[in-house]
């Protein structure tokens, strides 16, 4: 039994889509303004997203759902370990917490891990699909505003083992039509698809503050006073 999955979890998360790029953060970030500080962190509360999510996916890589979704080459840990040596230095483990928002993510993922695996791929979806899409523009945007060199410090965007991004969006979008589900399942993982979204938007948000002390309110609130339609989108096709 095939499904829609692919085009159901694309049109189901639009509005998320477009909700998670006005959060002031992002939309400053989109305008090429941050700082190296709130960088950082970003990459730190994704660095235990990331590690929590892809110890789940592993431990239920045998999953009649998960396994169909499973690619290893996605895997972002060790890119983020990377980055955050570079910005934190050697003890770079000992320097770094998740924050409330991204404790509340990490828990989601356990108790989906722990309850229905299947919903696992509604946040890799979430997660890499928009890595190989806006993702890469947001590593341009990075190197430029920080001069970075290379993929110093956004080896998280660098995909080594995917030399052809749309390529291989192509087939994950096979994989998940591949997967054989009922309908019921595949609304679930859309609505756990945003989900993840709101997690994504909630540890962002976070990081607005910080981004404030650097910046300034006033020039904070000239960025982000007007709405964005969602100028990602087109990279997610």
């Amino acid at each position: 039994m095939s499904s829609n999955l692919a085009v159901k979890l694309r049109t189901g998360t639009q509005k998320a889509h477009t909700a998670a790029e006005n959060v002031g953060f992002v939309k400053c970030f989109l305008k090429g303004v941050v700082t190296k500080d709130s960088f950082a962190k970003a990459l730190s509360n994704l660095y235990f997203v990331y590690s929590e999510m892809e110890t789940a996916l592993q431990r239920h890589q045998g999953h009649s759902v998960v396994s169909k979704m499973y690619f290893s080459e996605l895997n972002r840990k060790g890119s983020l370990e990377k980055d955050l040596e570079y910005y934190y230095g050697s003890d770079w483990q000992k320097l770094i917490t998740p924050s409330p928002a991204t404790q509340a993510y990490i828990y989601r993922i356990q108790e989906i891990s722990n309850n229905a695996p299947e919903l696992l791929i509604a946040h890799a979806y979430t997660r890499y699909m928009g890595d190989l899409s806006g993702g890469q523009m947001f590593a341009k945007i990075a190197q430029t505003a920080l001069k970075l060199e290379g993929n110093q410090g956004i080896s998280f965007y660098h995909f080594e083992q995917i030399p052809d991004k749309k390529a291989f969006k192509d087939k994950y979008r096979q994989a998940l039509d591949s997967v054989s589900i009922d309908e019921a399942t595949e609304d679930r993982i859309v609505a756990e698809a945003n989900n993840a979204f709101r997690l994504n938007m909630q540890a962002a948000q976070e990081l607005d503050s910080s981004l404030i002390q650097s910046i300034g309110e006033s020039t904070f609130k000239a960025l982000t006073s007007t709405q964005t339609p969602g100028s990602t989108e087109l990279a997610h096709t």
